[in-house]
């Protein structure tokens, strides 16, 4: 999906001292070589940490559908693995995970749910997040009916228009959470990966990764435009025009739009530094 992503260290390469990805093979030095299990996620999220410790931190959460390889299974109920859809490498609950299968629909609707019977008053069963990737069976009373159990309303999987920006604009006012990768809480480079991909540019899940991988690299006079990335020191906005930048921020907690002269000046103020990078992304995949 992207090119050379070695630079990113153990956020998207599968190896340890003591086991690696089989692929990584004479290229890794481990104790021994696996190969991986194929995965679906089945959580409507999955929280993904680096670290087995239950203590550690967020890293970055995986969506429903979203398929996940495992290469370790550890008694305490851990996985340990990697997205496909991203790279992303850590541990995972294992029982938030399913059997593999082709993709599906995505969610389109900000959140959504899966309910018992295709009726608005029946009982909610699991939240899904935007884009989640749900297996339809078939379509009765205005509901799809999902091949696993449960039904979503067909209307919250109509195909998206607009492009990353009308996307990343459903996600205003969203909360921010370091991690997070939903309406439920999301942070900066969530916010940019999430429009990118719902418009169809694949987008690494970091902001330094976006930094070094996205699109083409902008002249620092280079005007902006409508769809262009600026980046801090650990942090990166959408241009919703030439001035007005769109970004899942600690200063709101929130994904807000703001003119982009007064944010960089706050960011800068607060300790964040210059804008470090400005990047255009490709002209997006036309959609199926």
């Amino acid at each position: 999906m992207f090119r050379d992503l070695s630079a990113f260290g153990r956020r998207l390469t599968p190896a340890r001292p003591d086991l690696a990805a089989r692929r990584l093979e004479g290229r890794v030095a481990a104790a021994r070589f696996v190969d991986g299990a194929p995965r679906r996620v089945a959580a409507g999220l999955l929280d993904l940490r680096l670290d087995p410790d239950p203590e550690a931190g967020l890293a970055t959460q995986l969506l429903y559908g979203e398929p996940f390889t495992v290469y370790e299974l550890h008694a305490d109920g851990l996985a340990w693995g990697q997205s496909e859809a991203d790279g992303y490498v850590g541990y995972v609950a294992a029982d938030g995970l399913g059997p593999d299968r082709p993709a599906g629909r995505r969610v389109t609707a900000p959140a959504s749910h899966r309910y018992a019977a295709p009726a608005v008053k029946a009982r909610a069963i699991q939240a899904l997040p935007f884009l989640a990737d749900l297996d339809v069976a078939g379509e009765t009373r205005g509901f799809a009916a999902l091949a696993d159990g449960g039904f979503a309303p067909l209307a919250h999987l109509a195909a998206l228009t607009g492009d990353a920006v009308d996307v990343a604009s459903r996600l205003l006012g969203a909360p921010y959470l370091w991690g997070g990768r939903s309406a439920a809480g999301l942070d900066c480079s969530a916010l940019v990966q999430l429009a990118l991909a719902a418009s169809g540019q694949p987008a690494p899940r970091d902001s330094d990764m976006q930094a070094a991988l996205v699109g083409a690299a902008l002249a620092p006079d280079a005007p902006l435009r409508r769809g262009d990335l600026v980046f801090w020191s650990g942090h990166v906005g959408l241009m919703a025009d030439a001035e007005t930048l769109l970004h899942a921020n600690a200063h709101h907690m929130a994904v807000a739009l703001e003119p982009l002269a007064p944010a960089a000046a706050r960011i800068a103020a607060a300790g964040g530094g210059p804008v470090t990078a400005r990047r255009r992304p490709r002209a997006a995949a036309p959609r199926a």
